[in-house]
C-alpha cells in the first residue's frame, strides 16, 4: 500500500474572511466554503460540540491546497507564546514560491503581512523571506532568480 497524494494542510485561524483575503492576494482561489458540524465531525477531530467553518483554498493549475478552519465551538486554543518563533517544533511553515518577491511582500502587507527576518539572497539563485500572516500564519516566500 502506497500514499495516493497529500491533498491539503490544515490551518488554524481567528478570522477566517481576513485570512482569505491574504492568501486569495498571495494567488490562490477559494475552492469552498462549508459549515462542519455534526456528530461525525467530533467523532473525527475529537471535539464534543464542534462547530466550525472551513475555507479551501487552493493552487491556481497546481495540486496545492489550504483547508482554513475557524472553529465557532469550542472555541481555538492559543499558544504560548501565541506567535510562536520559526524553530518551535510541531508544523514550522508553508513555503510558497512567487514571481516577483517584493511584489508580493507590497500586496500582502496591507494584509497584515509582516517580516520575520528580512529579505535575503541565496546565493545568485533564489531571494527569500520568512513572514507572519493572519493568526501568526508563517510563510516562505522564494523568487528563483536563475
Amino acid at each position: 500500500m502506497t500514499i495516493q497524494r497529500m491533498d491539503n494542510v490544515g490551518i488554524v485561524v481567528d478570522d477566517l474572511d481576513a485570512t482569505v483575503a491574504f492568501f486569495t492576494e498571495l494567488g490562490m482561489e477559494l475552492e469552498g466554503r462549508s459549515l462542519i458540524e455534526g456528530s461525525w465531525a467530533e467523532q473525527v477531530v475529537g471535539l464534543g460540540g464542534l462547530r466550525s467553518e472551513v475555507a479551501m483554498m487552493r493552487v491556481p493549475d497546481g495540486p496545492g491546497r489550504l483547508e482554513l478552519v475557524t472553529y465557532h465551538s469550542p472555541k481555538a486554543v492559543t499558544p504560548e507564546p501565541a506567535f510562536t518563533p520559526p524553530n518551535t517544533l510541531g508544523l514550522h511553515r508553508v513555503m510558497f514560491a512567487v514571481d516577483d518577491l517584493e511584489d508580493t511582500l507590497a500586496r500582502l502587507r496591507p494584509h497584515g503581512a509582516e517580516l520575520i527576518g528580512e529579505v535575503s539572497r541565496f546565493e545568485d539563485r533564489y531571494l527569500m523571506c520568512y513572514l507572519r500572516g493572519p493568526s501568526g500564519i508563517i510563510l516562505a516566500l522564494a523568487e528563483q532568480l536563475s
